[in-house]
């Protein structure tokens, strides 16, 4: 799905459950891959400081693949992933 806020958008894989109350949104945001940090804000919490994630507003919408960004880091990922040939000796 996409999920889109006044920040930015991002796509992500989606699992519709019971669990999680209508109208919730939940995703974790621990791996750069999935560029949750995009739809937040920059404002934070006045006690704590930390970044206000549980208030952002979000439309979700179905989607058909990744987001650029999402393209472009995945394939510096695997480029750093890789092993460099030997030089000849």
């Amino acid at each position: 799905v996409r999920l889109a806020s006044r920040s930015g958008e991002t796509t992500l894989r989606a699992l519709i459950t019971d669990r999680v109350s209508p109208g919730v949104v939940y995703t974790t945001f621990h791996h750069p891959d999935t560029q949750a940090n995009v739809i937040t804000t920059d404002f934070s919490d006045w006690a704590t400081n930390c970044p206000e994630y549980k208030v952002t507003a979000v439309q979700v919408a179905p989607s058909n693949g990744p987001t650029d960004w999402q393209k472009d880091y995945n394939e510096q990922a695997r480029q750093s992933r890789r092993i460099a040939p030997l030089a000849a000796a």
